[in-house]
């Protein structure tokens, strides 16, 4: 499938100085659309625009921290182009039993995976009604948000969450051509996961997966597209799983 639309696309991504953020910023930057890469780590995000543009990409970053709404503003501002996507990347966990997850611990988890995904929507929501041209914002929820594990109860919690907020802002929206959909991912092996993987807990979990394997990251790739690019025009408020048959696999 051709994506064209997205050569005259502007895409900010958030956490996309490593994992999933900078992969989904290398798919779009390679279909053509320009990147605006966006994390608290400056140096990290200099080096990807680097990598896509000695790979023929066009990018640029801006430093945000999507736990303060200043901050969010001022990446927008700064960021000097108008954003017609969004991918509401940024997301942190914490792995702890129920009993022993602290508040600071349970508020970190909140403050970045929902109230982050709530200010960068509102912040890109507000220009795009008022530009009045429209735009696509995919929130990068979870499998996780529609049934649960052990141990990530701050986390299952937030993804649910961000669920019921994507369709709650494409309602909104919608009259403004503004799609907003979320995107949720089984389990993908990242530089961030890899060592739990490689251990038994993390090899019992791949099989129970139906498919007996982790998804490789390219397999998000036409998902991931479909829901920024024109092909998706008339889907809004959906949740797309990308799993492996993981959701529907036996209790």
């Amino acid at each position: 499938m051709s994506w064209s639309d997205l050569r005259r696309k502007t895409a900010l991504v958030t956490g996309a100085s490593s994992g999933l953020g900078r992969h989904f910023a290398g798919v779009l930057a390679g279909q053509g659309a320009h990147v605006v890469l966006a994390a608290r780590n400056e140096a990290a995000l200099a080096r990807e625009c680097a990598t896509l543009s000695d790979s023929g990409g066009s990018a640029s970053w801006v430093a945000m921290d999507v736990t303060d709404p200043a901050s969010v503003e001022q990446a927008f501002a700064g960021a000097g182009r108008r954003i017609d996507i969004v991918v509401n990347n940024a997301g942190i966990s914490v792995a702890a039993a129920a009993t022993e997850i602290t508040e600071a611990g349970f508020d970190a988890v909140v403050d970045t995976n929902l109230k982050g995904v709530f200010s960068v929507a509102q912040a890109a929501g507000r220009r795009m009604r008022e530009d009045g041209q429209g735009g696509a914002i995919v929130n990068i929820a979870s499998i996780l948000g529609l049934r649960v594990a052990g141990h990530v109860a701050a986390y299952a919690a937030s993804k649910a969450a961000v669920i019921q907020l994507t369709k709650a802002l494409a309602l909104e929206w919608a009259r403004h051509d503004i799609r907003v959909n979320a995107l949720c991912p089984g389990y993908f092996e990242t530089e961030l996961n890899r060592d739990f993987f490689a251990s038994e807990a993390g090899k019992a979990l791949i099989r129970r997966i139906p498919q007996r394997r982790l998804g490789r990251l390219e397999e998000l790739d036409a998902p991931l597209l479909l829901l920024c690019s024109n092909a998706g025009s008339f889907i809004t408020g959906a949740s797309l799983a990308v799993d492996g048959g993981h959701l529907v696999s036996s209790l």
